[in-house]
């Protein structure tokens, strides 16, 4: 048991990149958030709105673990040499801005997506969010698989 245990450890933190493990939460978390803001709207119903603020809120503490995990993969799988590193990270510190900023507003005003004058730029930073992770994910797969 503590050989299968010891397999695992070492499979996680040597064997397979870590990044890639938790990089599809930012994507799938940005893209939840996205949609369940737009059912929200559609129906006005604050339950699905208040599910959009956690996912977004959810996607800042993901950005972080991903990039975190990232920055060591592009050190360890490619001695710091990873194409589109700093495009990469430019982005990806864009995304964590722009979600924290979300989350932080959202916080500050239960209101924001219903008052006439946010809902639009609120609508419009969500989607950013996840144009961004979109962005980064394809990234990534060019930095694996190639143009």
């Amino acid at each position: 048991m503590m050989d299968l245990l010891s397999r695992f450890i070492a499979a996680i933190t040597e064997l397979h990149p870590m990044h890639s493990m938790v990089v599809h939460f930012p994507i799938a978390l940005t893209g939840v958030a996205l949609f369940f803001l737009v059912l929200a709207l559609w129906r006005r119903n604050e339950g699905l709105e208040r599910a959009a603020f956690y996912n977004i809120t959810l996607s800042a503490v993901a950005t972080v673990v991903a990039g975190v995990t990232g920055y060591r993969d592009s050190i360890v799988r490619f001695e710091g040499d990873a194409p589109l590193v700093g495009v990469k990270i430019f982005l990806a510190i864009t995304l964590l801005i722009l979600t924290v900023a979300i989350a932080i507003s959202r916080w500050r005003s239960s209101e924001i997506a219903w008052k006439p004058s946010t809902m639009v730029i609120y609508l419009a930073s969500f989607a950013a969010g996840f144009a961004l992770a979109l962005t980064l994910g394809f990234l990534g797969g060019v930095i694996l698989y190639g143009f």
